[in-house]
Parts: structure tokens; C-alpha cells; sequence
């Protein structure tokens, strides 16, 4: 298989020949029922944002594009006694001054030109505001808040692993199936108001087995020192080591991967997460297009007064059409503090995702 760079969706509808809008609508339902003390209550809340898209092939290989984002609500995000949130998709207050820029909606708005010197080999550089989850962290089976799991653990979420909508440049460079990605990014605010550079590498290698596709990558981030260690007497550099991987397991299962470690010196919530989880078609039971993702995490904390935290997750997803889903979401999370409430308990979710 030749390794592609990373393009604008599948889905999209072609306005003219060079132009194409593309997207995805969602909505979500999720109520929470904590077994131990967490100082919250058991309530139910909905979400729905709204994420349009536009590309616009200027040439053969030189393309614009652009991503708007809107939501109506922030869900159980906001009233969650748990560290991860249970939905790790673009609410509605991550759509207004995103990152401390002032500026509201605009997520991404990039121009990519591509060098191609062969069939097999190619090279892309990308400028613009840019969402690093377009180009890292991925493994196919734990990426889309929209179409797979729901919590912020299990997904390629905004500024989770990687950082997202400021300006930046990517260079992606592809030969057969290996490709190498680097990037650069001008981040606005972290949570203590500190402007900061981000950059990150990322090698990984996409193989076909007798079991099928298969893709593997390392990856390495650092940022500048602007990160306040945890006693807050100085400010550090927060890097992060990430392996990630998916591979099919034959027609049916495929299981995936993705371990980090964080370097300890700035004051981040965990300093190591270990997670997988396996996903299985729905063609046995006549449902080739539907299918069940199942998840566990295990989050070390560091000592900023989290312990631990365990999150398991599982998922069913009916596809109606081309266009349209439903899922159907359970969740199990448990944040093991040192002083005060531990919370524990379920998440339980219905989301509705269009695509277009």
C-alpha cells in the first residue's frame, strides 16, 4: 500500500470541479450515575456541534481549506466530576476564543502544496491554522469523536495528545508505505495563560499482512519552557513519547494501541497513559457496515493530587446510510484522588452523526 498525506475527508459534496464542502453534524444525549462520592450529581445532558468544511483545489497540487466549527450546549463536559471529559468532541464554549485568540468558529484554514517525484514518493508542506490531529496520533480505531468512541481518552481529541486550531506549518513526507511527519506550532494560551511553541515528529509505517492492513507509529513532541512544574516554582517543557498503533485482525476484529509518556518536569494531570481496545464488524450478524469498539485505559497521575484514573468504553454503531448513524455509548470511569472525592460511576450516551 502507498502512504497518502493526510487530505480533506472522504465525504464531501463537489460544488463545482475544484470545489467541495464536506462535514459532519452531531448529536449527543449522555446521563451520568455516580456510585461514589464526587460532590455532583446524577443528571443528563445534550451536545450538538456543527463542523463544516470547504476545500478548494487550486491546482493539481496546490489546495486551500478551511474549517468552521459551531455547537449548541457543552454537554456533561462541564458538570462532570471526572478528569477526562465524556465527550472529547468541539463543544460550545471550545468554539469561542479558541485558545485564548479571540477568535470564535474559525478552527483550521491552511494551504498545503504537494511535491510529487514519483508514484510512491511525496512530499507535503502545509501552512496555515491547523489541527495537529490531522497529521499525529492517529490509528484509525480510537480517532473520531463523531463515528467512534466518545470519551476524550479513547480519541485523537483537541489538545489532548497533540495541539490544535493555531497557526502552524506540517511537512509530510511519504515513500511506499513509511511516512515521516514534522510540525511547528505557535500555540495561543495553555491553561495557565502562557503562549508557548509546540513541535512534533512522528515516523510510521503502514503494512499488509495475511491479517491485513496494519499501521504503526512513534511519536515525539516537545513544547517551549512554558509549562509551571507542579510545585510552581519554575516553568518546564511538557514532552511526550507516544507509540501508536491498529492492525487488522482478519474480516472481523482488529485491535489498537496507544501508550504515552510524558517527562515528568512540567506540571501535566498524568504522566503515562496505557490504553487499547479491539473493534469488531457487524458482518456476522448481517451488519457489515455497523460495528462494536471496546476500550480501556489506565492513566498514571502525577502529584498534583490524581493517583489514577481507569476509563473503559464500549460502543455500537448502526450506520442507517452513507450519510447517517446512530451509537449507542457505555462508559465506566473511576479518578482515584489522594485528598478529597474520588468519583466513580457510568456515562450513558446516545449520538446521532451526519457526514456530508
Amino acid at each position: 500500500m502507498v502512504s497518502t498525506l493526510a487530505s480533506a475527508p472522504v465525504l464531501s459534496y463537489e460544488l463545482t470541479e475544484n470545489i467541495s464542502i464536506g462535514g459532519v453534524l452531531s448529536g449527543a444525549y449522555q446521563c451520568q450515575l455516580l456510585t461514589e462520592d464526587a460532590d455532583a450529581s446524577n443528571e443528563c445532558r445534550g451536545a450538538m456541534p456543527f463542523q463544516p468544511e470547504v476545500a478548494i483545489r487550486l491546482t493539481e497540487i496546490d489546495e486551500v481549506f478551511f474549517k468552521l466549527g459551531w455547537a449548541v450546549g457543552n454537554g456533561l463536559n462541564t458538570v462532570s466530576p471526572f478528569t477526562l471529559a465524556p465527550w472529547g468532541a468541539d463543544l460550545e464554549d471550545d468554539v469561542k476564543n479558541i485558545n485564548g485568540s479571540n477568535r470564535d468558529y474559525l478552527l483550521t484554514a491552511w494551504y498545503r502544496h504537494n511535491f510529487i517525484f514519483s508514484e510512491d514518493k511525496r512530499l507535503g508542506a502545509t501552512f496555515g491554522i491547523i489541527d495537529a490531529r490531522d497529521y499525529f496520533a492517529d490509528n484509525g480505531y480510537a480517532d473520531d469523536e463523531y463515528t467512534q468512541f466518545m470519551n476524550e481518552v479513547f480519541v485523537n481529541s483537541a489538545n489532548t495528545f497533540v495541539f490544535s486550531y493555531d497557526p502552524g506549518a506540517v511537512l509530510e513526507f511519504a515513500i511506499g508505505p513509511w511516512s515521516l511527519r514534522g510540525a511547528y506550532m505557535a500555540v495561543t494560551e495553555n491553561d495557565d495563560g502562557n503562549s508557548f511553541d509546540w513541535g512534533a515528529l512522528q515516523l510510521s509505517y503502514t503494512a499488509e499482512t495475511y491479517l491485513g492492513e496494519g499501521y504503526y507509529a512513534v511519536m515525539f513532541n516537545t513544547t517551549s519552557d512554558d509549562f509551571p512544574n507542579p510545585h510552581r516554582t519554575s516553568l518546564e517543557a511538557e514532552q511526550i513519547f507516544l507509540l501508536n498503533a491498529g492492525q487488522q485482525l482478519g474480516d472481523v476484529f482488529a485491535a489498537w494501541l496507544r501508550i504515552g509518556w510524558a517527562n515528568g518536569d512540567a506540571g501535566v494531570t498524568y504522566d503515562a497513559l496505557y490504553s487499547g481496545g479491539l473493534n469488531i464488524i457487524g458482518s456476522p450478524w448481517g451488519r457489515a457496515d455497523d460495528n462494536i469498539g471496546i476500550g480501556y485505559a489506565y492513566l498514571d497521575g502525577t502529584n498534583l493530587n490524581l493517583n489514577d484514573t481507569h476509563a473503559v468504553e464500549t460502543y455500537y454503531r448502526a450506520v442507517l446510510n452513507d450519510y447517517f448513524a446512530l451509537t449507542a455509548d457505555l462508559q465506566w470511569m473511576a479518578d482515584n484522588v489522594e485528598s478529597g472525592p474520588s468519583p466513580q460511576g457510568y456515562i450513558f450516551g446516545l449520538r446521532a452523526t451526519t457526514e456530508f
